[in-house]
């Protein structure tokens, strides 16, 4: 009886100090009510480093399902027997629209909230320029696969509610995406705070996301070769006046370390769940494709036992005693891309499951480690491009110096993975090798443009393997037609028998933002998988 007694008591007294609180004012109120352990401003360096992770694959569905199962087997790095694996038939898995859906969900919202926060803070100047940065490499991606998407709305439902938005022409995104990298590169202020620690790329080093930035600028100007080239070579060249990457410790990666999912590679830890188990003791119906190792064995590529293993290789409890013998060069072979577990007897007369264990698999000792950095832009690729760049006669030095220099690049990456014992010594390649290889395979300089091009994207190729970045690898072919990767034509194909050449907006697209939907259609083309995006003119 006391207690209720003391409730209602304490009832009356509150209902008194409310009218007095009201008289005079509400003064105080605000403060009384004031959670002091609850945050009432966004804590920007953990939206920063979220969209970061998230971008690089940790906790989302985007990567497996687009940038591999899609995008691995379309570029004919792996080959797969199961159907789920779409890019390696062109056969529809429902996956197509994750990579849109995990953009605008995951990546972009926090990044959003954390410009739109520091925006005109002079304090949070190198804050604000480099989440712009950020964003222009969130959104470059969405609109490489996709081609018109939100952009100027996106990111926008939280701070001001825009749920259905409009999606831009690529041809506006593109221009605006350069600019607004310009923009934010002369931003940055070494003499101001920055992210730090919450910076999982460079730790707030300016200088390191200046040079990031004209790094990107230099990928999206050289987007542009064919579709409008006064562009493109305005904004190559402004990149490499501004100062792109010189070597490998410019690189921007996230670093990784296995035992945690918040910290493990993403991408090894998925294809190593669903893809190469343990269980499947070799017989999983994925493999690296027959066209990359073919490509590797011929060349005498020293990046081939780095890249493949058989089975045994794999096995995490014997993988430092069988691996010197397991990615023995001569012992690896792909698996044709396009075919099932009935139609592989076609292209392998007498073809049984159990001549699975033969085939290579990716090393999941090297690149395809719980422990390898995912790695966002490299030094390698913006070799490549200045030897486009020096070919074109937009840049500064040879296309065959810049050309050396990418492939030695990306063979001497090789340091920064996992360093094992493989066939013929440490996974590290040593820099005779390279030397041999670059003499075997030196750039034709009294060829044709056409031919050099060839030449200088089929090493990107082999190169961006290593980097499991099969986005970029699928953009860079689709602008530059290298390699010349030979169709498959699986039976119910969604592309019939020809190259995938955009990846289909997500289906609660055309429901639930329909206008902006058929907006998109109308302008672009048809929602289909042949149909290019505006830069891709050939």
């Amino acid at each position: 009886m006391k207690y209720t007694i003391k409730k209602i008591s304490s009832a009356l007294m509150l209902g008194s100090l409310a009218v007095l609180l009201l008289a005079s004012c509400d003064k105080g109120f605000e403060d009384m009510n004031r959670n002091p352990n609850a945050y009432t401003e966004p804590v920007i360096g953990n939206l920063f480093t979220t969209s970061i992770v998230r971008t690089a694959g940790t906790g989302t569905n985007d990567r497996n399902r687009t940038n591999i199962k899609y995008f691995a087997g379309t570029m004919q790095y792996m080959a797969s027997l199961g159907t789920n694996w779409s890019g390696d038939k062109n056969f529809e898995n429902g996956q197509f629209g994750d990579l849109f859906f995990e953009i605008y969900n995951s990546h972009l919202p926090e990044l959003q909230e954390a410009i739109a926060f520091t925006e005109g803070n002079p304090e949070l100047v190198n804050h604000h320029a480099m989440a712009s940065i950020w964003r222009v490499y969130v959104l470059h991606r969405v609109t490489d696969i996709y081609g018109d998407v939100p952009y100027t709305e996106a990111g926008q439902g939280y701070i001001n509610q825009v749920h259905k938005p409009k999606y831009d022409k690529q041809s506006d995104i593109y221009p605006d995406m350069l600019a607004k990298l310009e923009t934010a590169i002369n931003q940055l202020d070494p003499s101001k705070p920055t992210f730090g620690i919450n910076d999982v790329l460079y730790e707030g080093n300016t200088g390191k996301w200046k040079t990031f930035g004209y790094s990107l600028m230099l990928r999206l100007g050289m987007r542009l070769t064919q579709v409008d080239p006064a562009l493109s070579r305005q904004w190559v060249e402004k990149a490499i006046a501004g100062g792109v990457m010189t070597s490998n410790d410019d690189i921007a990666k996230v670093d990784h370390t296995a035992g945690n999912g918040n910290t493990q590679n993403w991408d090894a830890f998925e294809l190593k769940r669903e893809s190469l188990p343990e269980s499947n003791a070799g017989k999983g119906p994925v493999k690296l494709a027959k066209t990359l190792i073919d490509a590797l064995q011929e060349g005498n590529d020293p990046r081939l036992p780095f890249y493949a293993t058989l089975w045994e290789g794999n096995i995490l409890s014997q993988q430092t005693a069988k691996l010197p013998a397991t990615t023995n060069p001569a012992i690896q072979r792909g698996l044709p891309n396009g075919y099932d577990a009935n139609s592989i007897s076609d292209a392998i007369p007498g073809f049984s499951n159990d001549m699975l264990v033969e085939f290579s698999e990716p090393n999941t000792a090297t690149l395809a480690s719980l422990d390898a950095p995912s790695m966002i832009l490299t030094y390698s690729e913006v070799e490549f491009l200045l030897a486009e760049a020096a070919l074109r006669g937009w840049g500064p030095g040879t296309a065959a110096e810049h050309y050396n220099k990418a492939i030695a690049a990306n063979m001497q990456s090789t340091s920064l993975y996992p360093v094992v014992t493989l066939s013929g010594g440490s996974s590290v390649i040593s820099q005779s090798a390279i030397d041999t290889y670059l003499a075997a395979h030196a750039l034709n300089t009294g060829g044709s443009f056409d031919a050099q091009m060839e030449q200088i994207y089929t090493q990107f190729w082999l190169a961006h393997f290593m980097y499991y970045d099969n986005f970029e690898a699928f953009s860079t072919w689709r602008r530059t037609g290298y390699p010349d990767l030979v169709p498959t034509n699986y039976p119910g194909n969604f592309t019939g028998g020809t190259h995938m050449l955009r990846l289909r907006y997500p289906i609660d697209e055309a429901t639930l933002n329909t206008e902006n939907y058929n907006a998109a259609v109308a302008n672009q083309g048809p929602d289909l998988y042949t149909t290019p995006v505006w830069w891709d003119v050939d």
